[in-house]
């Protein structure tokens, strides 16, 4: 950005601090500047964070260039023909799913090769395959809580439950492979293993592109897709080089990382101590565990997100109800412990799996208030997995 804009945006702000509207000061900014840029808009705000203004100019930049930016790149983003549209960028994975899908085909059919050949080109492919997880965890977490906002819950309920069919049938496709010696159990395996879960894989695809996508073009506003596209980066992309523009548009979480640690004085008297919101969102950022709170209304309001989080959250998640967050197969389980919760018949209640080579501890807490009214329940996910190893003892002095 040249050192003429920097100073014009600039001077805004001081107008802003003086008491000029923000309606007119972003008025200003799209007739003199135009639309900002991502990087144009971090290089502000670094500048403005180094030169020592005040936190309030900051914080009043914030709303401004906030809501410029994302009313520019809404519109942007929303054209059917941006590349960076999400569900464009959901079809260029598909379209990477579907080679997979067919070359693993093609790949079993092979006729007189060696079968530990064909094995090991098989595991290659279903080890590629497994990544199509994430492109259904960007539908589950970003995709299907907007939509449920607009009363169509259909994916939520039924899509969900196939992706995890599929990730079912996935695991045992490539649990299976191992065994497989001799052309008669490959034929076998292909029948009865393999090709269910590629045309299941298949099957998928048609449902996204025909049914699931057209309905949210449909239903969701050019902010809505905003919102995904910022919050897909957190949960990624499989398959596709994606371009650099959809990677500018991540949420501007530095901007309000700067202004908490500017405006840090903010205190929150707790019961046995003070604490800045700046210090109360690092220790949650630090905490050895991953946390989510769902009110007394079944409603998620708030997770942690340290950069280690065992299952995926964002944004969309909060306002969502928490049986929305879980796929059909275990809604009732999380409704009984919600109910015995509510009606005061336990405290807790803890699980433990396997997931992603870790040892996953889960646990729900009831939470009351001084007169034992139910307020909420707290997720509490740990990975547990070398507390698991540990022996002997190492003391605070053994360092």
């Amino acid at each position: 950005m040249d050192t003429a804009k920097k100073e014009y945006i600039k001077t805004i702000i001081r107008q802003l601090h003086a008491g000029l509207p923000v309606a007119a000061a972003r008025e200003r900014i799209v007739r003199e500047i135009g639309n900002l840029s991502a990087a144009e808009i971090a290089d502000i705000e670094q500048s403005l964070i180094a030169e020592g203004m005040p936190p309030e100019e900051i914080q009043k930049f914030c709303n401004v260039h906030v809501a410029l930016f994302e009313s520019a790149a809404a519109k942007h983003i929303a054209s059917p023909d941006s590349p960076i549209h999400p569900v464009n960028l959901f079809k260029a994975e598909n379209a990477a799913i579907q080679r997979i899908v067919d070359d693993s085909a093609a790949t079993a059919q092979t006729a007189g090769e060696d079968v530990a050949t064909v094995v090991a080109r098989l595991r290659e492919k279903l080890a590629m395959l497994n990544d199509i997880k994430k492109h259904y965890e960007r539908k589950e977490q970003l995709l299907f809580p907007l939509l449920e906002k607009k009363g169509f819950t259909g994916p939520s309920k039924v899509m969900w439950g196939k992706h995890n069919d599929i990730r079912a049938m996935l695991n045992r496709a490539q649990n299976e492979l191992a065994a497989v010696k001799t052309a008669a159990h490959l034929r076998t395996y292909t029948a009865d293993i393999l090709t269910p879960l590629l045309e299941e894989v298949s099957g998928m695809i048609f449902k996204e592109e025909h049914i699931l996508f057209p309905t949210a073009l449909e239903k969701l506003t050019a902010d809505e897709w905003a919102q995904i596209l910022r919050e897909s980066a957190d949960i990624g992309y499989v398959y596709i080089q994606v371009p650099e523009e959809a990677l500018f548009h991540k949420s501007p979480a530095s901007v309000a990382a700067a202004v908490l640690t500017a405006a840090g004085g903010d205190t929150i008297t707790l019961p046995t101590g003070t604490l800045t919101l700046t210090q109360l969102i690092g220790i949650f950022g630090a905490l050895p565990v991953d946390i989510t709170f769902i009110d007394d209304q079944d409603t998620v309001r708030y997770y942690s997100n340290s950069p280690d989080r065992i299952f995926v959250r964002t944004n969309a998640v909060l306002g969502r109800k928490v049986q929305n967050c879980h796929p059909p197969q275990s809604v009732h389980v999380v409704n009984e412990i919600l109910t015995s919760f509510r009606e005061n018949r336990r405290n807790s209640a803890e699980f433990w799996i396997d997931f992603a080579g870790k040892k996953v501890h889960i646990r729900y807490f009831a939470v009351r208030d001084h007169a034992g009214t139910y307020l909420g329940t707290l997720e509490v996910t740990q990975d547990i997995t070398r507390i698991q190893q540990l022996t002997g003892q190492k003391r605070l002095l053994d360092q």
